[in-house]
């Protein structure tokens, strides 16, 4: 099993999650702000006569975890729905995962997804 966590833009989690649909069982979605490759916003300041550059991008992190076998499909729907070739489209990263247990279920492994 592989922990699938994918850091995007805020505004493109709605895209990433109508792609996940139906290819993972299901996923966590936590928002915050990060700093990365990509360009930041310009705000309005003040009574909105001048403007800054914010200090960090909006982010969300979509994490989900996936059996070996839908890994590649799992991958393909985040950076597909995703993708515009500039920077600040996001990142995927993938771990293994050990173990899993349901805990309503008491079902463990990839019958607990």
């Amino acid at each position: 099993m592989k922990r699938v966590t994918a850091i995007v833009q805020a505004d493109k989690v709605k895209t990433v999650t109508d792609a996940l649909e139906g290819k993972v069982g299901g996923f966590i979605i936590l928002e915050g702000k990060g700093r990365g490759s990509g360009a930041r916003p310009t705000v309005r300041m003040g009574r909105g006569t001048g403007t800054m550059k914010a200090e960090y991008n909006q982010v969300a992190s979509i994490i989900t975890i996936v059996d070996d076998a839908q890994l590649n499909a799992a991958i393909d729907a985040i950076s597909g729905s995703v993708y515009t070739g500039t920077a600040g489209d996001g990142i995927i990263i993938v771990s293994s995962v050990d173990d899993v247990i349901n805990i309503a279920s008491k079902k463990q492994g990839a019958g607990a997804l």
